[in-house]
């Protein structure tokens, strides 16, 4: 029951896919009492109307009087930038309320609790694993205190993401690499490192940049730094010799025996307010992320190639293996065809 509302209260909230940050995605959908649909919303944007004020203020308390609300997250129960969801919802005469997934963020609970408290049923946990599957950065952000981190490669079918000479333009179709541009605006920051730099000079135009320069190897005028905020780390005591352009910040992170220590640098960016990391490295990179079980999320493109080539490079390149026991496990959550390539993004498990 109200499985089609709830999944149009998805619908709605994926539409702000990058933009509510540190907020979560969430949908509304209202009922009257006849159970007809009468009116829909959801959060825009970080600082603009909950989803439940969204769709609640195109109507009157006399449209909604012993209706249904459904949206995909528990109404907030606190002050923040807007006053509570349930306030408005109890002013509005709202009889039910149906709920995919509690909120987990302590400073927003009790909502249902105000709700029942005032008399308005409570139906919960529904189509809850694709609601949490919705919401998976705003969770790990809550719950773990960390950002979500996603690698994307883009391959050959036999997982080539270079030649051995390091050429890779270009593995994958423009309508692939165009979709790849589009998901990186759903995070907050993309993360490359110095050595895809210089290898490929790339601009990654987003409006948070992370770079990678263990060593200070950059020259800082490459494209990456024409537009964009960027934020650079570097290892413990490394410095530039040439000057560092004004807006960039600067991490100095310790080192372990593949690099800077990685943990702690998405510990420092989550302090800054980063809360989602879209990460286009290469493939030693991309293996200490692996190694370390530092991804959330792989997103995948594949091109209908083959390379053949024993030293090509990899997507993941880390260390030799002796048993198909050590292998890292994801899950597949989507599939989809982009002629003439696919793509396919897996979570891990």
């Amino acid at each position: 029951m109200y499985e089609k509302e709830m999944r149009k209260c998805f619908r709605l909230a994926g539409k702000a896919a990058g933009k509510t940050s540190p907020n979560p995605l969430v949908g509304c959908v209202v009922l009257n009492s006849a159970g007809e649909e009468i009116s829909c919303g959801y959060h825009h944007k970080y600082g603009e109307n909950h989803a439940e004020r969204d769709a609640l203020l195109k109507l009157t308390p006399e449209d909604t009087c012993g209706g249904t609300l459904v949206v995909n997250l528990e109404p907030c129960n606190h002050y923040g930038k807007t006053p509570p969801c349930t306030e408005l919802i109890i002013k509005y005469g709202i009889k039910r309320v149906v709920i995919s997934n509690r909120d987990p963020n302590p400073k927003a609970a009790g909502g249902l609790e105000k709700l029942k408290q005032n008399g308005i049923e409570v139906i919960t946990a529904v189509l809850e694993d694709e609601g949490q599957f919705l919401n998976r950065v705003f969770f790990k952000n809550i719950l773990q205190k960390a950002p979500y981190i996603v690698v994307k490669t883009a391959s050959t079918i036999d997982g080539k993401i270079a030649a051995q000479t390091g050429n890779s333009k270009w593995i994958t179709s423009d309508k692939a690499r165009k979709l790849a541009r589009e998901l990186r605006q759903e995070y907050d920051a993309i993360l490359t490192t110095a050595s895809t730099i210089i290898a490929d000079n790339p601009g990654m135009v987003h409006r948070q940049k992370v770079i990678i320069d263990r060593n200070c190897r950059l020259n800082l005028t490459e494209k990456i730094f024409d537009n964009g905020n960027i934020i650079l780390v570097n290892g413990i005591n490394k410095k530039y010799s040439v000057p560092i352009p004004s807006g960039i910040k600067i991490i100095n992170a310790n080192e372990n025996c593949d690099g800077i220590n990685l943990t702690e640098v998405f510990d420092r960016l989550y302090e800054y307010g980063i809360m989602s990391i879209f990460v286009e490295a290469g493939s030693r990179f991309n293996g200490e992320i692996i190694k370390y079980n530092l991804a959330d999320e792989i997103i995948q493109f594949v091109a209908p190639k083959i390379l053949n080539d024993n030293t090509g490079l990899s997507c993941f390149d880390g260390e030799n293996r002796d048993l198909i026991s050590d292998t890292k496990n994801f899950r597949l959550v989507e599939l989809k065809k982009i002629l003439p390539d696919f793509y396919a993004r897996y979570i891990r498990i």
